[in-house]
């Protein structure tokens, strides 16, 4: 069973995070959010706390999983989590109040149809370096994820702080989480979407563009864009405003 850590009182919050993380990466959003909000803060399979669950990290088989568990909420997904929260929005809409997707997308990699993503050679060389040195290869992807912040190095430094903090993710969790990241394609979804959506993209974010996430929004009646002065982890180097923008959000749902 996924680990999930909840704390705080008020509506109901769940926060996903992304590839090689886990859910003490939004400890800077959840000191903004819990005073506020409920929040249930979930380690993905194979990830954190959870390395030892043996569920599989389809993002769909990962909603379906917390949707029997979780009350009705808002869905925060960071990066891969996104995913997840997606997912679980298209299944079931009446559990999921509304979505926060945080530097995230419908799809990753490029396409001749799809300049807003990275090439698939970039997930190509990590899934390489996982078989040779896993955690080397999780130092770059933490790199390339910090890369374009104002605040680069410290948020680096913070990042690396947190990605070991609870383990060693999973390295079979670690592959298949990049075959989803390189495969999954949810643009012909976004407009199926009927709860409100917010996307936070990123302006200096080299993983993935602020301009995949104005995509999203723009495909959605009830899709809103902000974008942030940030690179892939806005929540880090910019918590205050994605709290801001997080709870002006809840604030135009209906309970």
């Amino acid at each position: 069973m996924m680990h999930i850590e909840t704390m705080g009182e008020g509506p109901d919050l769940v926060l996903l995070h992304g590839w090689a993380m886990h859910g003490g990466i939004f400890a800077p959003l959840t000191r903004a959010l819990r005073e506020r909000f409920r929040l249930h803060v979930v380690d993905l399979p194979g990830h954190g706390f959870s390395r030892d669950d043996d569920l599989t990290l389809d993002p769909q088989t990962c909603a379906n999983a917390l949707l029997a568990t979780l009350p009705r909420a808002i869905w925060i997904g960071w990066s891969f989590g996104g995913l997840v929260a997606l997912n679980a929005a298209l299944a079931q809409p009446d559990a999921v109040r509304g979505l926060a997707m945080i530097a995230t997308s419908p799809r990753f990699v490029a396409a001749p149809d799809w300049p807003h993503a990275v090439p698939i050679e970039v997930f190509t060389q990590f899934d390489t370096g996982l078989r040779g040195d896993y955690r080397a290869t999780i130092e770059r992807f933490l790199a390339l994820e910090a890369m374009g912040s104002d605040h680069a190095r410290a948020e680096l430094r913070e990042l690396q702080a947190q990605v070991f903090a609870r383990g060693e993710p999973a390295l079979a969790a670690l592959e298949q989480g990049l075959h989803i990241l390189e495969t999954a394609d949810l643009r012909a979804r976004i407009a199926e979407l009927d709860v409100p959506n917010l996307w936070i993209g990123g302006r200096r974010d080299r993983l993935v563009p602020a301009a995949a996430m104005r995509w999203a929004a723009q495909r959605n009646p009830h899709g809103r864009f902000v974008e942030i002065s940030s690179g892939h982890a806005p929540f880090v180097s910019h918590a205050a405003d994605v709290a801001s923008a997080i709870v002006e959000f809840s604030g135009t749902i209906p309970v």
